[in-house]
C-alpha cells in the first residue's frame, strides 16, 4: 500500500540513526574544519551533537601534524555539514577514529 511507504522509509532511517548512536563521527564542514567525536543525536533540521569532539582546522587525513583542539560537547548546525563519515565497526569504550 501507498500509505506504508513512507513508514517503512521513516523506519529504515530511524533505524540507521540509532546504529549510528554512540559510534564515531567525522563531520567535514563548510568553512574546512574538521570535527571528530561520538554521535549522540540529530534533529529535524539536520543539526548534530557530538561528544567527547575535537577540531581539526586541516584534515586529520592530510600528511601535516596538527594537534586537535578539544571542544567536549559540541553542536554542528546542518546547514555548515558538507560530509559525515560514521566508523560503524568501532566497539564502545575505543577511541574515536
Amino acid at each position: 500500500m501507498a500509505g506504508e511507504e513512507p513508514d517503512s522509509e521513516n523506519s529504515e532511517g530511524k533505524k540507521k540513526l540509532e546504529r549510528w548512536l554512540n559510534k564515531g563521527m567525522k563531520i567535514q564542514m563548510t568553512d574546512g574544519r574538521t570535527l571528530i567525536g561520538v554521535f549522540l543525536c540529530t534533529d529535524r533540521d539536520r543539526n548534530v551533537i557530538l561528544g567527547s569532539c575535537e577540531e581539526y582546522l586541516r584534515s586529520p587525513d592530510s600528511g601535516k601534524k596538527e594537534d586537535p583542539r578539544i571542544l567536549g560537547l559540541a553542536m554542528i548546525p546542518g546547514y555548515h555539514i558538507v560530509s559525515i563519515h560514521v566508523d560503524e565497526d568501532r566497539a564502545p569504550g575505543q577511541s574515536v577514529m
